[in-house]
């Protein structure tokens, strides 16, 4: 087990990428902790202009600022910083859509099957807030887990999912390639490549604190990234 475990309890380690997030950064790490046996909160601030990395600090977290723009190059950053010597790593979005009672859920699962490397929630089987997702949203999911399935062999009901515990082996030698939200598709290859299962469990889903920042252009880069990646 990893370096910070107490009496058998898996260590984790959080990632956390926000961007103008007072609203939800809070509520988030709060629940984290709740849920968590002393983890260590790394949240990855691209240049907030409110309270966020105010908040983030204020509730014990780690912060440190990234050097660029995009979730994939706060990712990136969040790696360099984050105690891979933990068992696993949990990635969460900052906007408390994702509860946080399903980690320990998620880290058992990994505990019982060696041969899986991420457990991801799936959004779009047991999710209860209708309005934190819209039928349109859900077609681009559907269309781009078709086409990873096609070009990557990766198979996810939910590939964009914000919510995902990993070994966290598998980021020790990850060099992050996307700089944006494409980031998601592209771990979804690397845990692969790495010659781990990936597997989904249902998850609630909540309408988002805050404003909503995935758009159409991200979906043309997340297309994108899965060609490219279909070429490695």
């Amino acid at each position: 087990m990893g370096k910070g475990e107490v009496q058998g309890v898996p260590s984790t380690q959080v990632i956390i990428a926000a961007l103008n997030e007072e609203e939800g950064i809070g509520p988030t790490i709060v629940e984290l902790k709740a849920n968590l046996a002393s983890p260590r909160v790394l949240v990855v601030d691209g240049r907030s202009t409110d309270r966020t990395v105010e908040i983030a600090k204020s509730m014990g977290a780690d912060v440190v600022i990234q050097d660029g723009l995009g979730k994939g190059d706060a990712i990136a950053k969040a790696i360099e910083h984050s105690d891979l010597t933990v068992d696993y790593v949990v990635i969460t979005d900052a906007d408390y859509t994702y509860p946080a009672e399903h980690v320990p859920e998620m880290i058992r699962m990994l505990e019982k099957n060696p041969d899986v490397g991420m457990v991801c929630g799936n959004r779009f089987s047991g999710y209860q807030d209708m309005k934190g997702l819209n039928y349109a949203f859900y077609l681009g999911n559907r269309l781009i887990g078709f086409a990873q399935n096609f070009l990557n062999g990766v198979w996810l009901a939910d590939p964009l999912t914000g919510l995902r515990v990993l070994r966290a082996e598998i980021l020790r030698c990850w060099k992050v390639k996307s700089k944006g939200f494409d980031v998601e598709v592209e771990l979804n290859h690397h845990v692969k490549l790495e010659g781990f299962g990936i597997v989904e469990i249902p998850i609630k889903y909540r309408e988002r604190l805050g404003e909503k920042k995935l758009g159409v252009r991200h979906g043309i880069e997340i297309f994108r990234r899965i060609m490219l990646e279909a070429t490695h």
